[in-house]
């Protein structure tokens, strides 16, 4: 009779044994298991319509946990992610790959008055403070510190549309490559349609590239607008668009709060090992981004 431990032990070796013969998946093999939309995708709940150009395809929840995953994140990494936006000229999974990780923040309607007169200089220092302010914990925890570097792409808002986005440079640790954080946010009736875009530094001009195409895909549906708020009936938001782009930090707990999508750059470091990833990047990748999300 096998005892119970022993028998969990020559499992473990007879799934190791088979995971070695059969070598770790390429970035193809995954590519391939992803189902990809393209045309026109409602996003859950019927809140919001994608019509998707040409230049990109649409992956759903299901999927967007695989890619998230393959990446080298936790499974809970993904949780409250609706869709990603997938170049259609690049695998998500291959070196120059990139992608728009989409989510919903309900903090209710966004006033966008104080566009017109934000001094965009000064919210950028404003976070750069934070973000020092913010080290000391990060490293007693055993965390790199983050740097902030600056705007990659000042602010612009569209207060026709109700549009808005950006892009800040970070860095983190002592790395030489810096990461890009574009942020798009569509602001509706109840609440900000959040769209962050994972890719490094160095694609900054394909992700402005392709900025156009995403914010004219991206609509509420009727019903959910920023034009269909009605006043005294609906939950107002407690920031305006100054404390959407410093991440809400004066009415939510947290700086960058959906920061884990800025590291979400360091795939490129964990695709060939995504199947027979084992403890030593868990702790280092996933257990790093797992604290930050």
């Amino acid at each position: 009779m096998i005892r119970p431990l022993a028998a969990v032990a020559l499992a473990l070796t007879i799934a190791s044994a088979t995971m070695a013969a059969q070598g770790p998946a390429t970035p193809e093999e995954l590519d391939a298991k992803l189902s990809y939309q393209t045309g026109k995708v409602q996003l859950p709940g019927g809140m919001a319509t994608i019509t998707l150009p040409p230049s990109f395809r649409f992956l759903g929840q299901q999927d967007s946990r695989k890619m998230l995953v393959a990446w080298g994140n936790p499974p809970e990494s993904a949780r409250g992610v609706l869709g990603m936006l997938v170049p259609s000229a690049v695998s998500p999974l291959s070196e120059d790959g990139w992608a728009i990780v989409v989510t919903y923040d309900e903090d209710g309607y966004v006033n966008d008055e104080d566009a017109k007169t934000l001094n965009y200089d000064k919210v950028m220092s404003e976070m750069q403070e934070q973000t020092v302010a913010s080290n000391e914990a990060r490293q007693k925890e055993g965390f790199e510190p983050i740097t902030l570097i600056g705007w990659a792409e000042p602010p612009h808002y569209d207060a026709a549309a109700h549009k808005l986005y950006w892009a800040k440079e970070l860095k983190f640790g002592s790395s030489t490559e810096h990461t890009l954080n574009y942020s798009i946010r569509i602001l509706g009736r109840r609440g900000v349609l959040v769209l962050n875009a994972v890719s490094s530094v160095d694609q900054l001009e394909t992700v402005k590239k392709g900025t156009p195409d995403v914010l004219a895909a991206v609509e509420f549906n009727e019903g959910h607008r920023y034009a269909d708020y009605l006043p005294g009936t609906d939950k107002a938001a407690a920031y305006g668009i100054g404390g959407l782009i410093l991440g809400a930090t004066a009415a939510k707990a947290g700086l960058f709060k959906l920061i884990w999508v800025a590291l979400l750059a360091s795939k490129k470091l964990i695709i060939a090992g995504v199947v027979a990833a084992g403890a030593a990047i868990k702790k280092v990748l996933g257990g790093r981004n797992a604290a930050e999300a």
